[in-house]
């Protein structure tokens, strides 16, 4: 298990991204927080297996911010469940990531990685 952050780091509402790696595992991340809660996500759009932020760290549409959205193909997410309502992947959901809230601290579950500023994979493993 690797610290991410705390909870206090994000304001709520804002989503922010993170990138693990070791052994098996690469992904992108995209935490988001609700009040007192987080969602978690691997940041990987079901459509074409793109990343969501395609100006990186910038998860959330101006125009509705309560949504996710992919910049490659303009779809967007419930942040609640990861569904897509609108676009190319609609009825497709995000897939989950191995994050918990501990306390104040964001947790990545899954041992044996380490936070690195990119992956050195072009996609993220969703495994």
């Amino acid at each position: 298990m690797i610290e991410l952050c705390r909870l206090t780091d994000l304001c709520d509402g804002e989503a922010k991204g993170f990138s693990v790696e070791g052994g098996t595992v690469s992904q992108r991340l995209v935490i988001i927080r609700i009040g007192s809660d987080i969602r978690a996500y691997i940041n990987l759009c079901p459509h074409i297996g793109s990343r969501l932020d395609g100006e990186v760290g910038r998860f959330m549409n101006k125009g509705k911010p309560e949504l996710l959205f992919c910049n490659s193909h303009a779809a967007y997410f419930r942040v609640e469940d990861g569904m897509c309502i609108d676009g190319p992947c609609e009825g497709q959901k995000l897939y989950p990531a191995a994050v918990i809230l501990d306390g104040d601290k964001i947790v990545y579950t899954r041992s044996g990685v380490k936070v690195v500023d990119e992956i050195s994979r072009v996609v993220s493993t969703t495994d």
